[in-house]
């Protein structure tokens, strides 16, 4: 019923706006219970990818991301993060692999790319050191609440990559009232300088929808395209 109901434009935004704002008042409401057990949990009781996978925000990342693939003659493409799938309905890849916490985000992937050949999907903990062309993480590294998540996230993601890294994301580290709460802002860039020195920040393409109040339609996150020295 859920995603048939995303179908419908303004009822399908006004239902995911409202289910958001439950989820979110309910989790405030208990103790955070940790990065990877929040994210199966949110995706076991139906939850979606969030907005920046439908509507204008994910065709504006769709656009930046397959411009840059077409202009570089990128092969292949690893995801940290894949969620449902639904930003990926957008993509113009030749092969991708894409890994994520939740077995029903990667069921949801499996049952929607099920005729594509190009398209693979896995658990992280089945991650077993696959490389690509390009490696992405969007809409993730500021849901990663722990250090030690956060920094095993990087490691992996610039570690899978030949080439290039595109991450699309908020980039300060300003948590007020975020305490115990799903979302954890970080400067991110300064941990890329300082612990992956061989990897250049090539380019940065700010939003183009910023956000204004609603994150349906807005967001803070902006991209940052690294290459390997």
């Amino acid at each position: 019923m859920r995603r048939q109901i995303k179908k419908i434009p303004i009822l399908g935004t006004l239902a995911r706006h409202i289910y958001r704002k439950v989820r979110g008042d309910l989790a405030r409401s208990k103790p955070f219970p940790g990065s990877e057990r929040y994210w199966i949990a949110h995706y076991a009781a139906g939850g979606d990818s969030g907005p920046g996978s439908y509507g204008r925000l994910a065709k504006f990342k769709a656009a930046i991301i397959n411009d840059f693939v077409a202009e570089h003659a990128v092969a292949s493409v690893v995801e940290f993060g894949c969620g449902d799938g639904e930003q990926l309905r957008l993509a113009k890849y030749q092969r991708y692999l894409g890994f994520d916490v939740s077995e029903r985000a990667i069921s949801l992937c499996r049952r929607l790319f099920a005729s594509d050949a190009t398209k693979q999907f896995k658990l992280m903990r089945e991650y077993d050191g696959e490389k690509a062309d390009l490696a992405l993480s969007l809409d993730v590294i500021f849901h990663l609440v722990e250090d030690d998540v956060f920094e095993n996230h990087m490691a992996t993601l610039f570690g899978s990559s030949n080439r290039y890294v595109i991450i699309y994301s908020t980039n300060y580290d300003d948590n007020k009232e975020r305490e115990g709460t799903h979302i954890r802002e970080r400067r991110f860039t300064d941990w890329i300088r300082d612990n992956l020195p061989d990897w250049k920040l090539i380019r940065q393409v700010p939003n183009k929808f910023p956000y204004s109040g609603d994150p349906e339609t807005g967001s803070t996150c902006e991209f940052f395209v690294y290459a390997k020295g």
